[in-house]
């Protein structure tokens, strides 16, 4: 009985014995699927599993580890059961069925090993939430036919196989080699030699491991024993298993950030936790005064002006800096990159290894024998085979039964290969015309299913001396990478392409039935060669076969690691003698029988298949990869049948072969002689070609025919296993640590056996040539004997070069290697061959991997073969198919990031999903010592795939850049794997006091950083000002002076007025709601009335109507209708936090606050007295109420910060003076002026222009309520055009409905006659930093219909003084500067040159007003800063406001922000506290009366700042960065929770994109900023709550996201 997992089976209880039987039988009919069966199976057993460590299966016994549920460990069912299993499903071969074969048991073992150490130490990890409608997964535009799931071509030729390995032959004693340098592992990292012999017989638990010091170093060291395991020798120790039953941290998903790690590090405060010894980051991080890049320029900035602890010579040298103009950073074109300063270099590991062997020497193959009956030319072979044996198979095509389905004979070959020479020279044309020259290149489009056609082509065109130029059938407009071979075509000049008949009817068509021009390719003429359509030659014509000269003879294409494909040109002389070189290595005779699998267009399958094949005079079998998938055993029976004595496979097809072995008890392979494994040089072949010997041995396969070898496009075969003599041992095995290949050092793996990397040799250099091994990155430096290098070849049977690429040649096909001085060892050129290799002991040669896979992670190389095996061997891996799975490295933030995408099972639930994918991080870390970046699962068959079915890594990689991959899960992991982040900043004790920054600034020249509108004194109509002290008093005056005058203008969505108000309407419509007032409302003077009106002239005559009466008015926006239960409760919070005494509304909307609706979201019995003004009777009030003095309070301004915070403001009847005066002068403002205002009149600055500023000034006001424009966006804009208004303002809503709305139809506009030339300035009233972009768009846009680009600027206006600055008639333009980013977040303002890396523009806030002064203070000391220092914004002017309304308790911080005083300088005025971050920069600009001019520019309020990692971020920019990310993304905000920075981003593409957003957002984040993204949360349009200045409530969606509130899309927590 088999033993299951801590099961005795046998001494289980009959009946459940029984049950188990009656289990496998229903499994082996196929009654109950795979699944169910383990979940039953599992139950049944759950009373009886005991928790040891057991066993682990024997070497004989062959039993692969069940691959685990996620409940239990099942035992694989009983081997017929699963033999049976396998032939039901025959028919339609699921990736599923063929679980077994990629698997390497030890690495397997080794990843659950290491999965086991993070059981101890779990964390939770938030699932990521998900939208149910995101499942729904994308309609598959099936790109392949759903099976090529596993068995794949270029399936990253990773194998994971279910046998284990048997132990490697005994090396032969006296196979010593000079090269010693093996004897020099690293000090203490030998064991007993047994120990690590041990690691190839399954084991998997480490070793305990010795301390170096105590443990006794052996004297006498076995020369190559630690590397090529002998294994004759006793087992010491006794063997434990890794299968430690990890029952319950299977069924959690749960995840472990690194070793040791506890609570998820807060990765924003301290430096990210250091993983290993790789990262030794110094505890306490210091910031340093100064980068190292800003040299003194920037020297006088820190510190506010003083370097911290500065002695008396800095500031000798600061006066000498001022007195030299600061030089600015240079222009772009000299731009350094900023690297240095930025990032964390992590300090080298002293333990790191490193090579410690002698100079390589150059190995030498065997010479390459000179045979007398060798042909001049390959031609040369044909033309005699045909004639002589002319009755000889060539070659025989299977059909897609694997049948023979026709053999061409030799005689065949040569006469239709010679009939298409002759019609390619004679015929193509009209009869005078040679459309062919000898020398032209010609495309081969040929079926793999189709060799002879292929044959027959490739050889004719060598006869007609044209040069093929073979590439696959392409089979639509969207295969991957096809544009790139157009380009390779067109690099090659090719205009004509030879097909078959059949394959050319299956070209895509256009309608009209002629071929489709693919994207990217040259006009290519159709040839096709079948036999009846060529022409017999003339008696007379032969083909011309000169001797092999250096004229290319054909080309292969070749894609690389960038997707480009390229085309190795072979010239006739390297072909042959390649020829020879194989016929000599591999020893073959005339007549013999070989059976191709491979593809014969290109590589192995052509240079053994075709070319060597008829040199020889051999007979192919071609097996075709459609066959392989009907029929795996395919190629094992044509070898039976045929008694071919060659076989030319990959390790996929060894797989398949065992899978389907049982159906062919009788087959024999004793014939073979060779069996060539033509991707053995990928390190994980070695456990296919165990695996399929323990097999196939009792077959008839003898152990010495598998031949692995090592070839590339540009070298050719590098190497090859010679067949070895019956008897004598296999060659060893290398058993390497994968940590000392990630630093490029060989070395034996000892410490850690879940990490170790057992590598077969390919055999010996090929004869005739000569090898190297050199450093893969900078010059060919010649390596050391223990380094891992790229393989060089030097021979005449290579590639020569890249066609039409002489550049890219250089560095291939001519490198002059040099040793360690630099100096070349010689005169002649190698070759690079893309391998990465050593040389071990007997001059045998180890490929380890390829140049294309490498992954250059924080200076250690990975393998990404490596890591698909180690994904693959965490098991169960039901959730992803075995062949389709990518990766790949992408750059970000300075460093090389691993990706690995992989195509998830239709039926995987989301929690396997996950589950496995947070395993496969945890099993990377522990094995690789290398973090994931993102691992994203895509719905199946949506990978770009390459013609034989394997994934397509290039284009998989731009999918995945460019947001295109749309994954339907994904994990980031951002904060294990980058550890470069610069180290957090510490704010520095503040040791230097105001006093000594001033004086630290006189010393340096620097003035302070303050600035002041002109005064307000001076005014022209004294008389007025002194007569009307109230706006009350305005009004009546005017009311009396110039009755009709009209004063305000409303307009509709058409453009149509609605309602004017001259000066005596609005005086009398005053008076008859103030007599409402006190005769309904019985209302006391001083108290607070909410005025609730849409913007219009109601609200204006309410407001007046307020003041007549004695009241304070409160304006409030009115709720919206359509959303009252989140509109509403904003109102009831004002009513109760003003206590209003009564409410002045219209009818329908006294109708709205009373309606049922309302009641659900407030309680509407509680309403203060309503009054609607809409038909009040014509009534006075007795008298026009006069306030006793100028300071009580004439109105509140309430509003809602970004923050969320609702504050009013007292407003007094001086400060709404002073306002009104300051700007009518600012901007002019008398009564026969017109101005246009189209914002939300409820607050601030808008609320001062629509209702004040009129009745002060006298000029007209049109106004144009801002909701109008949603069923109208032109109105505003054509409004301007027809009254000819010169000053206009508005809000950024606004100017962004026109940009967006209105951007594509300037032409329309223009045709109607809107001009915007009359427009002198238009000024959006904003409390934020001025939006550039916006701005920008907005002028560049409406330029065409006369919008000059100096007319748009922004006010700026805060709680504590509604309006600080503002563009006015005169003065010069608001400037822009750009600042340095990276300074801004230490709190320093650095400028730099436009188009600066990290910089960003900045604009002036308007002018500053009349009668207001502006100084920055540091906002910690409260001591005034230099000039272009970044400090708080503080402000002094008659219109400050004049506090807070209403916060008890609070009244420190109404002085705090009202009523202030400088710590030091000027310690008598009274300033108000913005709370914006801001700098003021003297500018070379001049003011009116001649002074220089000192710009104000805004960086962002103070409360919306995030501290992160000790800097200070504005989360606008960061948001500007995200909507960058991807064209989907239509708003983004940003805040913290918990130190984590998440991001909330709008979705307008489809939900199948949300996922994509992910990786993007956190790139983006993370290259601009530096910062990692914690939480990316991904929400429909129009989540992220907006205010009526169109400003983003980031705390209100904090709290809706806290309190689950937002409906996401997707969640994903990159932790």
């Amino acid at each position: 009985m088999m033993t299951d997992r801590g099961v005795d089976l046998s001494a289980l209880p009959k009946e459940v014995r029984d049950q188990l039987a009656e289990l496998d039988l229903e499994l082996s009919e196929g009654d109950i699927t795979q699944k169910g069966y383990e979940k039953k199976r599992t139950k049944l057993l759950a009373p009886y599993i005991i928790h040891t460590p057991v066993e682990p299966p024997r070497q004989n016994d062959r039993q692969p580890p069940a691959p685990s549920s996620s409940s239990s460990h099942a035992p694989p069912p009983s081997s017929s059961s699963r033999y049976r299993e396998r032939r039901s499903r025959k028919t339609h071969r699921s990736g599923g069925t063929r679980d077994d074969r990629y698997r390497s048991d030890i690495h397997t073992e080794a990843v659950q090993a290491a999965l086991a150490k993070h059981k101890e130490e779990k964390m939770a990890l938030p699932m990521p939430t998900k939208r149910r409608s995101t499942y729904v997964q994308s309609p598959i535009n099936t790109r392949t036919p759903p099976d090529s799931s596993s068995g794949s071509e270029d399936e990253t030729a990773v194998r994971r196989q279910s046998s284990m390995l048997p132990p490697p032959p005994v090396v032969h004693p006296n196979l010593q080699s000079p090269d010693s340098w093996i004897n020099r592992t690293v000090q203490g990292s030998s064991t007993s030699s047994s120990a690590s012999s041990t690691l190839s017989h399954g084991e998997a638990k480490p070793q305990p491991q010795s301390h170096p010091k105590s443990q006794p170093q052996p004297q006498y060291k076995p020369q190559y024993q630690p590397l090529y395991q002998p294994h004759h020798q006793p087992q010491h120790q006794p063997q434990q298993s890794a299968h430690t039953v990890v029952m319950d941290m299977l069924a959690h998903s749960r995840i472990v950030l690194s070793e040791n790690s506890a609570p998820p590090p807060d990765v924003t405060a301290v430096a990210p936790p250091s993983r290993g010894p790789r990262v030794d980051l110094p505890s306490n991080a210091v910031v340093r005064g100064m980068s190292r890049g800003q040299s003194r320029s920037s020297m006088m900035e820190t510190a506010d002006g003083v370097p911290v602890n500065s002695r008396v010579s800095t500031k000798i040298q600061q006066l000498l800096n001022t007195l030299k103009r600061p030089k600015r950073p240079p222009l772009s074109e000299f731009f350094t990159d900023d690297a240095e300063e930025i990032v964390e270099v992590p300090q080298p590991d002293p333990n790191t290894p490193k090579p410690e062997g002698r100079q390589i020497i150059p190995v030498k193959g065997e010479p390459l024998g000179v045979v007398s009956n060798w042909p001049p030319a390959l031609q040369a072979a044909l033309a005699r085979w045909g004639a002589t044996q002319g009755k000889s198979p060539a070659l025989t095509a299977l059909d897609i039964t694997g049948k023979p389905l026709y053999t061409l004979t030799y005689g065949k070959l040569w006469s239709r290969s010679v009939k298409l020479a002759y019609t390619l020279l004679n015929k193509l044309g009209t009869k005078n015309e040679q459309i062919l020259k000898p020398g032209d290149k010609v495309a081969l489009v040929f079926p793999n299913s189709d060799p002879g056609m292929f044959w027959v082509a490739f050889y004719g065109c060598l006869l007609a001396e044209v040069i093929p130029v073979p590439i696959e059938v392409p089979l639509s407009r969207k295969d991957a990478g096809i544009c790139q071979v157009g380009f390779l075509l067109g690099s090659c000049g090719v205009g004509l392409a030879l097909t078959s008949e059949i394959c050319l009817k299956g070209l895509p068509k256009t309608p009209t039935g002629e071929i489709l021009q693919f994207k990217g390719w040259p006009r290519l003429k159709w040839v096709v060669t079948d036999s009846k359509y060529l022409t017999k030659p003339s008696k007379d014509w032969q083909p011309h076969i000169p001797t092999a000269n250096t004229d290319p003879s054909y080309i292969e294409y070749k894609a690389s690691k960038d997707g480009t494909v390229v085309g190795v040109a072979v010239s006739k002389v390297a072909m042959l003698t390649h020829c020879q070189a194989l016929t000599q290595a591999c020893n073959y005779c005339e007549g013999e029988t070989l059976v191709n699998v491979l593809d014969f267009k290109k590589d192995m399958g052509l240079w053994h298949g075709v070319l060597t094949a008829v040199m020889n005079r051999i007979h192919t079998i071609s097996v075709p990869y459609a066959v392989m998938k009907a029929c795996p055993l395919s190629w094992v029976q044509r070898v039976h049948f045929h008694k071919a004595r060659i076989a030319l496979v990959k390790c996929r097809d060894l797989h398949w072969a065992m899978m389907a072995h049982r159906d062919q008890r009788d087959t024999s392979l004793a014939s073979l002689r060779m069996l060539i494994v033509a991707d053995g040089a990928n390190p994980w072949s070695v456990s296919s070609c165990d695996a399929f010997l323990n097999l196939f041995q009792s077959h008839g396969l003898k152990p010495e025919v598998i031949c692995p070898c090592a070839t590339s496009p540009e070298a050719m075969t590098v190497a090859i296993r010679r067949p070895g003599v019956p008897g004598t041992p296999l060659p060893a095995r290398a058993i390497l640590s994968m940590g000392g290949l990630s630093h490029g050092v060989i070395r034996v793996n000892t410490e850690d056996k879940n990490s170790a990397l057992t590598v077969q040799d390919v055999g010996h250099v090929m004869p005739g040539a000569l090898m190297c091994i050199v450093k893969p990155d900078g010059p060919p430096q010649l390596c050391k004997t223990d380094e891992i290098g790229e393989i060089i070849i030097n021979s005449r049977a290579g590639g020569n070069m890249y066609y039409g690429l002489p550049g890219v040649t250089k560095n291939t096909f001519e490198v002059i290697p040099v040793n360690a001085n630099g100096v070349p060892i010689g005169e002649i050129p190698f070759v690079r061959s893309g391998l990465l290799g050593f040389v071990g002991p007997g001059s045998l040669i180890f490929v380890v991997g390829k140049i294309e896979g490498l992954l250059m992670v924080s200076g250690r190389r990975h393998n990404a073969d490596d890591l698909v095996a180690t994904a693959l061997a965490v098991e169960p891996v039901k959730t992803v198919y075995r062949g389709r799975i990518a990766v790949f490295s992408v750059t970000v933030f300075y460093d090389e990031r691993v990706v690995i995408v992989a195509e998830q099972r239709p039926d995987a639930s989301e929690e396997d999903s996950f589950q496995w994918m947070s395993r496969v991080l945890q099993a990377i870390d522990s094995i690789h010592q290398v973090g994931l970046y993102c691992l994203a699962l895509v719905p199946a068959n949506t990978l770009p795939k390459t013609p034989l079915g394997g994934i397509h890594i290039s284009d998989t990689k731009q999918f995945f850049l460019d947001g295109n991959l749309h994954p339907c899960n994904i994990l980031m992991c951002p904060h294990t794997c980058v550890t470069n982040l610069p180290k957090p900043r510490q704010k520095q004790p503040v040791g230097v006091g105001p006093a000594s920054v001033m004086v630290g600034n006189l010393v340096a020249g620097k003035r302070i950083a303050q600035a002041a509108g002109r005064d307000l004194g001076m005014i022209e109509d004294q008389d007025l000002v002194r007569k009307h002290q109230y706006l009350t008093e305005a009004l009546q005056w005017r009311a009396q002076t110039d009755a009709d005058h009209v004063l305000f203008v409303l307009l509709n969505a058409k453009g149509v007025t609605v309602s004017t108000a001259t000066c005596v309407q609005l005086h009398k419509r005053a008076e008859k709601i103030a007599a409402a007032l006190t005769e309904k409302g019985s209302i006391n003077t001083g108290e607070n009335v909410v005025l609730l009106y849409p913007p219009g002239i109601d609200l204006i005559a309410a407001f007046y109507g307020c003041l007549y009466a004695g009241v304070v008015p409160v304006n409030v926006r009115p709720p919206h209708p359509q959303n009252l239960a989140a509109t509403l409760p904003t109102v009831r919070m004002i009513i109760d936090v003003s206590k209003a005494a009564c409410i002045l509304t219209t009818q329908s909307l006294m109708r709205t606050l009373r309606s049922k609706e309302a009641a659900a979201s407030v309680n509407i019995k509680t309403w203060p007295i309503i009054i609607d003004t809409d038909d009040l009777p014509r009534r006075r009030p007795p008298q026009v109420y006069k306030p006793p003095t100028a300071e009580m309070i004439a109105y509140l301004d309430f509003s809602v910060s970004t923050t969320g915070m609702l504050t009013g403001v007292k407003i007094s009847h001086a400060a709404v003076s002073a306002i009104c005066r300051s700007v009518k002068l600012q901007c002019e403002l008398y009564s026969s002026r017109q101005i246009a205002i189209c914002l939300d009149p409820y607050c601030g600055l808008g609320f001062v222009l629509w209702c004040l500023a009129s009745v002060y000034s006298g000029h007209q006001s049109v106004l144009i309520p801002p909701f109008e424009l949603e069923s109208c966006l032109s109105l505003w804009l054509s409004t301007l055009s027809q009254y000819r208004i010169r000053d206009t303002f508005c809000s950024y809503s606004v100017m962004e409905l026109c940009t967006k709305g209105l951007g594509t139809q300037t032409e329309l506009l223009k045709a109607r006659g809107v001009s915007l030339s009359c427009v002198r300035s238009c000024v959006v009233i904003a409390e934020e930093r001025p939006r550039l972009a916006l701005s920008h768009s907005f002028s560049k846009l409406f330029k065409d219909i006369g919008l000059s680009s100096r007319a748009v600027s922004t006010a700026f206006g805060s709680r504590v003084n509604l309006a600080v600055g503002m563009q006015g008639t005169t003065g010069p333009d608001p400037c822009t500067v750009y600042v340095d980013m990276k300074s801004l977040r230490h709190d320093r303002v650095r400028l730099v040159e436009r188009g600066a890396p990290q910089s960003l523009p900045l604009m002036e806030s308007g002018k500053i007003l009349p009668g207001v002064r502006v100084i920055i203070v540091n906002p910690e000391t409260r001591g005034p800063l230099g000039d272009s220092h970044l400090g708080e914004i503080w402000v002094n002017s008659p219109h400050n406001a004049s506090g807070y309304y209403t916060i008890y308790g609070e009244e420190s911080l109404q002085a705090n922000h009202f009523n202030t005083k400088l710590s030091f300088g000027d310690p008598q005025t009274l300033w108000a506290r913005t709370g914006y971050l801001g700098f003021v920069k003297r500018t070379e600009l001049l003011e009116a009366n001649g002074e220089r001019h000192d710009a104000l520019f805004v960086v962002g309020s103070l409360d919306e700042t995030l501290e992160l990692r000790g800097l200070r971020y504005h989360p606008i920019d960061i948001e500007i960065s995200v909507s960058r990310a991807h064209r989907s993304i239509a708003e983004s905000a940003v805040f913290t929770w918990t130190n984590l920075l998440v991001v909330v981003s709008e979705l307008c593409g489809s939900e199948q994109d949300a996922l994509d957003l992910v990786p993007l957002i956190t790139n983006v984040v993370l290259e601009e900023h530096h910062l990692i993204v914690g939480v990316v949360v991904i929400v429909d349009p129009g989540v992220i709550p907006i205010n009526s200045r169109g400003e983003k409530q980031r705390m209100h969606l904090r709290d809706s996201f806290l309190a689950d509130q937002l409906d996401p899309i997707y969640v994903a927590y990159n932790m």
